[in-house]
């Protein structure tokens, strides 16, 4: 990636706008936001919590298994649990690793409408979890922000 005026790769321009004046950063802009083609994906998910990721089968079942500092979670498909999740992926038209605010873009008005989500990310796009039982409604509150949702 080019960086304007600096050889070491940092994005800044070191040069002081004249003497005494603190330095300006000129910084390379990345892609922004677009709006996305998401689909839902089949069946229903349940979270779990992972103390040890050596317990995790990792079978058909797994959708994805997060690890943190703290052990991590995994989502795994069980279209029988009560308190279930719909998942949403936009990774079918993945996006440049450098874009800025795409899981946001979907995030944001799921958020500013109530709707609690799950995250977790792939190399090519975002797994987003809503709960089953407010799914139409996820589905509408996207469209209106401009995103394509295959049901």
């Amino acid at each position: 990636m080019a960086h304007d005026g600096d050889s070491q790769g940092n994005g800044a321009d070191s040069a002081p706008a004249s003497p005494g004046e603190p330095r300006l950063r000129h910084m390379t802009s990345a892609p922004t936001a677009r709006t996305q083609n998401l689909r839902v994906l089949e069946g229903r998910f349940v979270l779990e919590r992972v103390s040890d990721s050596r317990t995790v089968a990792a079978d058909s079942d797994l959708l994805a298994l997060v690890l943190g500092p703290d052990g991590g979670a995994a989502m795994r498909r069980d279209d029988t649990a009560e308190d279930s999740w719909a998942a949403l992926w936009n990774g079918d038209d993945a996006h440049d690793p450098e874009a800025t605010g795409m899981l946001s873009a979907i995030v944001a008005p799921l958020a500013a409408d109530g709707l609690p989500v799950w995250t977790a990310a792939s190399y090519d796009g975002d797994l987003v979890l809503v709960p089953a039982d407010r799914l139409e409604e996820a589905v509408e509150v996207l469209r209106r922000a401009g995103h394509q949702v295959a049901v």
